[in-house]
């Protein structure tokens, strides 16, 4: 999974999380360095992003990225801000800061469940 966000102590705690619940972690503290993940050709099954990020990019420019080469790539959305809601990218999953870490592993747990049944994977 690729995850992206700029706040250190909150990346190191949902880190912490997802790879306590069986998931290799990709970190990422930028748009810009998310992208460069993605093009690298990593194994990417999830992408866990904040939407407001320190440089150019934001989380949706991210995902919309992602998704260029990753159609059903599930993408996991989080903000403080809930007015972010209205570009999401289909497919998708809104969670509203603070979140518990729990919380997006298990929807990150969901989402790739549903993508892999969509397509005939196990």
């Amino acid at each position: 999974m690729l995850l992206v966000e700029d706040e250190c102590l909150v990346l190191t705690e949902l880190a912490s999380e997802m790879e306590r619940a069986g998931w290799a972690v990709i970190e990422a503290s930028s748009g810009e360095g998310a992208i460069n993940h993605l093009r690298n050709g990593e194994q990417i099954d999830l992408l866990v992003t904040d939407i407001q990020l320190a440089g150019y990019l934001t989380g949706w420019d991210v995902a919309e990225t992602a998704r260029k080469t990753r159609p059903e790539l599930p993408v996991v959305y989080t903000s403080g801000n809930v007015l972010n809601r209205a570009r999401k990218v289909a497919g998708s999953v809104f969670l509203s800061k603070p979140c518990q870490p729990s919380e997006v592993a298990n929807v990150g747990d969901k989402l790739v469940e549903r993508t892999r049944s969509r397509n005939g994977q196990t």
